[in-house]
């Protein structure tokens, strides 16, 4: 079993650059500080551990509802949850436009992040 990876502000803005090479432009970065610090909370809540899986979807959510950019959240914030999952040892292989769908049911509020941090689960190779 892999360590566990901890990001920083750091590796969000290298995620930025390459997932987002012309918008180089973060228009809040209190918004990145508060996804490394909920990636980081362990355990989340009582009874569920914080995989890779439960960090990619803390990102994921907590990027697609702070919305750091001006524009291309959503982009960021997928490239963030799969360059997350690389990172700690794990591949995934979600279902064409799947991982677009879960960002919009988190933004919406019709899904949260465990069930997210679920779904992601099934979708590792």
């Amino acid at each position: 079993m892999l360590p566990i990876l901890h990001i920083d502000v750091r590796w969000l803005l290298t995620q930025h650059e390459i997932a987002l090479p012309d918008q180089p432009v973060i228009s809040d970065f209190s918004a990145l500080v508060a996804a490394v610090a909920r990636h980081r909370v362990d355990p989340p809540r009582l009874g569920v551990d914080s995989d890779p899986a439960w960090r990619a979807a803390a990102l994921l959510h907590t990027l697609v509802l702070l919305k750091p950019l001006p524009a291309y959240n959503v982009r960021f914030a997928c490239a963030v949850t799969i360059s997350y999952m690389h990172a700690s040892g794990e591949g995934l292989d979600d279902p064409y436009g799947e991982l677009v769908e879960l960002t919009k049911e988190l933004a919406a509020g019709d899904t949260d992040v465990f069930a997210a941090a679920d779904r992601i689960r099934s979708w590792r190779l």
